[in-house]
């Protein structure tokens, strides 16, 4: 479980403020929960650009644009964090359960939806949720889930196959939650931190929610930061927060940077780069330091994600293996091992059954050209010299 020591505010703490709290004094902190019709959830999320949370960042405006005007089956909290790295949703569901549980009701009463499910894989977490709904009286169907933890069953679909008692795997069919989501009916589904955020919009309406952060998508964000920092842990900060202000606040170690987790990019400089989305993506920051291995590190978390396949397409089940067994040939000099993985990574975009395949190739194909010096050392047979410590961990 995510201490105190571990979650810190640059500027005004708005999901993270009143952790910990019981359901009366989370409403002596927030407030109550006004009641909002869809139209109100509509207008207040067009009017801040409010974008999911999650790996996607989709406009939530348009998502409830999308559901019809009536026959909403539920509404669905993503609580399966399965990036290995990532901390804010646990955090929420953990320490202020009652702040996403305002999210996801407000919305239900609004949508006319008569469930509100919340998967989750983390026991520490679920137990928090169950906790918290003994103090609630919503007047709603609300469940609690228990979903694997694994990559690939945190996608939006492996989540309602899990619900529907199926397998936590994302099925080969890219239909929208909104038009065929939990038991075939439409469904708004979101992660965590989207329903905390809708809560504290509702509560400050537009005007308050854009007194901070970027003009084209105000208000807070939250961020992971691990890696070769000294404080590591969860951060809320203003949207477009230069990723320096983050990294110096964290007591990052100097050198590359990952964004957004195991599906995200390199980034060899950091000055002028603002965190927003959809370049954060999941709200991960990553700092690599200049102690361990960068193409060692790379190659340990491709491994681990070839792992995590839901085995149901080629370019998961033969692609990732491909891409393991020719980072694992460069690491160790081989230069076919270089010609390999950049013909196989120009092969596995856009022919997955899920985003796992693409995401992979997106990570490696930012590492090869962030680490090319790194590279043509291996490529010469002595190595870099330094030791693989681990330093992106999650893959234990």
């Amino acid at each position: 479980m995510i201490t105190v020591e571990d979650t810190r505010v640059i500027g005004e703490a708005r999901v993270l403020a009143g952790l910990d709290q019981n359901l009366q004094q989370h409403l002596l902190t927030h407030g109550p929960l006004p009641e909002l019709s869809r139209e109100d959830y509509v207008r207040l999320c067009e009017a801040v650009g409010l974008r999911g949370r999650g790996g996607a960042a989709f406009p939530v405006a348009l998502k409830l644009q999308d559901l019809p005007a009536r026959g909403v089956e539920a509404v669905v909290v993503n609580g399966s964090e399965s990036e290995p790295v990532s901390r804010k949703d646990r955090l929420l569901l953990t320490r202020a359960p009652h702040l996403v549980l305002d999210g996801a009701v407000g919305l239900a009463h609004a949508l006319r939806a008569p469930h509100v499910l919340i998967a989750v894989h983390d026991t520490a977490a679920a137990t928090s949720l169950r906790q918290a709904l003994m103090e609630r009286d919503d007047h709603l169907a609300i469940e609690v889930l228990d979903t694997p933890g694994r990559f690939v069953a945190g996608e939006a679909r492996a989540v309602l196959s899990a619900l529907e008692g199926g397998v936590a795997v994302p099925p080969g069919r890219r239909v929208l939650p909104t038009r065929k989501g939990y038991h075939q009916r439409p469904t708004f589904l979101s992660n965590v931190e989207t329903f905390a955020q809708l809560a504290v919009l509702a509560r400050l309406g537009s005007r308050g929610f854009s007194s901070t952060g970027l003009i084209s998508e105000p208000g807070t964000q939250l961020l992971t930061v691990d890696g070769a920092v000294r404080r590591p842990g969860v951060i809320e900060t203003p949207t477009g927060v230069p990723l320096n202000t983050v990294l110096e606040y964290a007591g990052a170690e100097p050198g590359p940077v990952l964004l957004g987790g195991y599906h995200g990019r390199w980034l060899a400089q950091t000055d002028g780069v603002l965190l927003q989305r959809p370049e954060v993506s999941a709200g991960i920051v990553l700092a690599l330091g200049s102690s361990t291995c960068p193409l060692g590190e790379v190659t340990r978390v491709a491994e681990w994600l070839r792992g995590q396949s839901a085995g149901q397409c080629g370019p998961c089940v033969f692609g990732l293996a491909s891409l393991v067994d020719d980072f694992a040939r460069l690491t160790v000099g081989d230069p076919q091992g270089w010609h390999d993985a950049h013909r196989h990574l120009g092969l596995i975009p856009g022919r997955g059954a899920c985003a796992h395949p693409d995401g992979t190739a997106r990570f490696l194909t930012s590492a090869l050209e962030v680490f090319d010096d790194d590279v043509q050392l291996h490529l010469t047979g002595r190595g870099c010299g330094r030791p693989v410590l681990g330093v992106l961990g999650g893959t234990r």
